[in-house]
């Protein structure tokens, strides 16, 4: 008999950038086996937030936080997949609480408690190891062909038209590692425009929250002059889009997911240097493995066709969480 869907719980504290991690690796899980996905958004109470994991319980979230167990008399779901700091106690809980019966997955380093976890999806750059522990390039993400189409259908009027290459920019922010002030973000724009100019091409730049607004100003006024869109924060969102239209990928170097997804497209990549603050050698492991791969090289003011693999390391988690519930 046909067993029957998986039940799938996704939790995070609600953030795009945490959340599409393990709402990435769910939806790679529903590609290969059928499967009902249900979201669930937790925020601890701000007297509460900084506590350890270990002291954490569920009666210090925020009122307006999802269930994080199922009602009176319903089972616990088969899946569990969480990402981020904020879910780790509940994580732990949700493996007690529901007798083993629910195989939870824990994506990025948890730093904590590792070997609780049924399993952790960790990228390979953070160098964590373990029985439990799956390896993977980056780390999991919602980036597919069909999902790309499916963004892009929004933009066609405004991006089909775009002269040749297309050269989506994607700039992160300040982080522990990177910052991105005024004057680097002028010198990118400078050698961006350089770049797009001679090839006659177009742009499409999209910013992250984390992007200094001293930065955007100085960005957008030396590009705005270039065919194409910055897309200003307004309306829908053009991420899946400009990565679907991309003849080139541009990547600041603070961000592993966004790189991790460009690399996914099988499009050209190249990484966009920023002021370092801290060691960042994880970002380094990653860039080094991505150049291994052939699918990422440091920016050098021109575009070059390459040929390589597109990522599919989503994908390869989802099998080995299918066949460590022998549902392989």
């Amino acid at each position: 008999m046909t067993p029957p869907p998986l039940k799938i719980w996704v939790v995070s504290d609600g953030r795009a950038g945490i959340e599409n991690q393990a709402l990435g690796l769910a939806e790679a899980v529903q590609r290969l086996s059928p499967a009902e996905i249900a979201i669930k958004r937790i925020r601890w109470k701000p007297a509460f937030d900084k506590l350890p994991s270990a002291l954490k319980a569920p009666w210090m979230l925020e009122p307006a936080s999802d269930a994080v167990e199922p009602p009176a008399g319903e089972a616990w779901p088969d899946l569990w997949i969480a990402t981020g700091r904020a879910t780790l106690p509940l994580s732990v809980r949700a493996k007690a609480r529901s007798g083993g019966k629910t195989f939870v997955v824990q994506t990025q380093d948890p730093r904590w408690r590792t070997g609780d976890f049924d399993l952790v999806v960790a990228p390979s750059h953070d160098g964590v190891s373990g029985p439990n522990v799956v390896s993977i390039t980056g780390s999991p993400h919602r980036v597919t062909p069909t999902r790309l189409a499916e963004g892009a259908a929004g933009f066609s009027e405004t991006l089909d038209a775009l002269p040749r290459p297309r050269v989506a920019v994607l700039v992160g922010g300040k982080s522990r590692a990177h910052d991105l002030p005024e004057a680097q973000a002028a010198v990118l724009a400078d050698d961006i425009a350089r770049a797009v100019e001679a090839a006659g091409g177009s742009l499409m730049l999209t910013f992250s929250r984390r992007t200094p607004e001293a930065a955007k100003a100085a960005m957008t006024e030396r590009l705005k002059g270039l065919a194409g869109l910055i897309w200003d924060g307004t309306g829908a969102n053009p991420y899946f889009a400009f990565l679907h239209y991309a003849d080139q990928v541009l990547v600041t170097e603070d961000s592993a997911n966004m790189a991790a997804e460009a690399a996914s497209t099988g499009k050209p990549v190249q990484i966009l240097p920023m002021v370092p603050l801290k060691s960042a050698d994880k970002f380094t492991r990653l860039h080094a493995d991505l150049r291994q791969r052939g699918a990422a090289r440091a920016f050098d003011g021109s575009f070059a066709e390459t040929g390589y693999a597109p990522l599919a390391e989503t994908d390869r988690a989802a099998r080995e969480v299918l066949r460590r519930m022998g549902r392989a």
